[in-house]
């Protein structure tokens, strides 16, 4: 496990709350994919174009870590939604930079399609 690669996540996070898109797109690389199960998107420009407009509020919880790939449970809420709700997301980071995001609709599934497991899961990730 690289405590880098999780400070990288855990700063993409940040950067994300804050509405700071510039450090959002420093630590993503170039050729950054964003997807989900609905489609993919390539690139700087789309995940500005995400993180300005479609972004939901995504609080970390749980994480799990396994050779530059990184699954983060997290509770999900967008600005029409009145409630959280769990998802996971996985990450991958190379040279400190979040090369792609995937958003899984839970935990399960996550762990699942990146091959991780409850021995991957990250000790105390509390800030």
């Amino acid at each position: 496990m690289s405590t880098s690669e999780i400070a990288t996540v855990l700063a993409w996070h940040d950067a994300l709350a804050a509405g700071d898109v510039d450090t959002l797109l420093d630590l993503s690389s170039d050729d950054v994919e964003v997807a989900s199960v609905a489609g993919a998107t390539q690139g700087i420009a789309a995940l500005r174009e995400w993180a300005q407009h479609s972004a939901p509020t995504l609080v970390p919880g749980r994480m799990f870590v396994h050779n530059g790939v990184i699954v983060v449970e997290q509770q999900a809420s967008s600005a029409e939604q009145q409630l959280s709700h769990p998802i996971a997301t996985s990450f991958r980071v190379v040279h400190d930079q979040v090369t792609s995001v995937f958003r899984h609709d839970n935990l399960q599934e996550a762990l699942e399609a990146t091959g991780l497991g409850v021995r991957d899961e990250v000790g105390d990730t509390a800030r």
